[in-house]
């Protein structure tokens, strides 16, 4: 576990020695800020258009629901950029030492190929969670001067996380098997585009394999997360999907350390 958690924080604090990092940081921030104002917005304009025909008809005002029309839709964005920004985050874990040689050097160190595994997913997972830790600041506004429900917000941070770590060990996988980043980036942006279309296909197909498409489709399990609701079986697919990619980043790098 020692070893596991040297290699956590030597790639950790690798990610922060690039500007890459701050500009990926910044640029999801902006984004996502940009979506709040413009669901913010949407949302007071609706309620102060309602109030105006409430007292010009002398009716009562409807009830609008923060979470339903406000933060649900900036979960599924905040799922949707995610896509976009976590191949860049996972495009160097592996190919960026391929390329400079330092692999070879790595895999004579004590750590095994399964603490350096960890270790990478480990490091792109929290830097994940650093990359999340802003946009917690939109949330306390809504509840500063709002009355949102604090459980569908647990709970759409939870799906977020379990999905990243799908995404990252997807990309993680990707990058073991080349020296370019930018090859890896978009691999690992295809791959996990792959996986949230199959989504939209679920329409399209019979019934017998609409099943199997919306178990396997990794938009559609953290459709609940957004909704406010928790279900052990999306956690149980995140976690093995998770579980998965690194099983197949194992085997990546175990190979090419024996033809090393």
């Amino acid at each position: 576990m020692k070893k596991t958690y040297a290699i956590f924080q030597k790639e950790l604090k690798h990610f922060f020695y690039s500007p890459i990092a701050y500009i990926v940081i910044a640029a999801f921030t902006i984004i996502t800020g940009f979506f709040f104002y413009l669901y913010l917005s949407q949302f007071v304009e609706m309620a102060f258009m309602d109030m105006i025909r409430s007292q010009q008809f002398r009716t009562q005002p409807q009830k609008f629901n923060i979470n339903l029309q406000l933060i649900r839709p900036f979960f599924w964005n905040l799922a949707l950029i995610s896509l976009f920004v976590l191949p860049l985050v996972t495009m160097r874990l592996y190919s960026e030492e391929k390329k400079s040689g330092t692999v070879e050097l790595l895999y004579t160190t004590p750590p095994t190929v399964a603490d350096i595994v960890l270790g990478k997913f480990f490091a792109g997972l929290v830097f994940y969670f650093i990359m999340l830790i802003p946009t917690i600041v939109f949330q306390i506004i809504l509840f500063i001067y709002g009355e949102p429900e604090f459980g569908p917000v647990l709970s759409g941070y939870l799906g977020l996380f379990l999905l990243g770590s799908a995404f990252i060990s997807g990309g993680l996988f990707i990058s073991s098997l080349t020296e370019n980043q930018i090859i890896a980036a978009i691999g690992g942006f295809g791959l996990s585009l792959l996986l949230w279309v199959i989504g939209a296909a679920v329409n399209f197909s019979g019934e017998t394999l609409k099943p199997l498409l919306e178990y396997i489709s990794i938009i559609m399990h953290f459709e609940d997360f957004a909704q406010g609701v928790i279900d052990s079986q999306h956690i149980i697919y995140y976690v093995l999907f998770s579980a998965f990619g690194i099983f197949l980043t194992f085997k990546s790098v175990e190979s090419m350390r024996w033809r090393g």
